[in-house]
């Protein structure tokens, strides 16, 4: 048996008594981990749009399409 397991096993026992099985929420920490999440998520709409803002896309001909010559210079 590994040191954590031992300790566990022996820890365990106390922490049923002060737990209220009923009333269990995520806590600060759960609170946290989505707070920075919801940051992330946020950063990354804020880089993608800002990178998209910079795209120069112009579209190809339709190669399908019937084309019309190009008018003559007239000098």
């Amino acid at each position: 048996m590994s040191a954590t397991q031992a300790a566990l096993t022996q820890l365990l026992p106390l922490a049923g008594d002060t737990f209220d099985k009923n009333k269990v929420t995520p806590g600060i920490l759960g609170f946290i981990v989505f707070a920075a999440l919801a940051v992330g998520v946020w950063a990354l709409m804020k880089s993608m749009n800002r990178h998209m803002g910079r795209v120069d896309f112009e579209e190809a001909p339709d190669p399908a399409a019937p084309t019309t010559p190009a008018p003559k210079p007239t000098a």
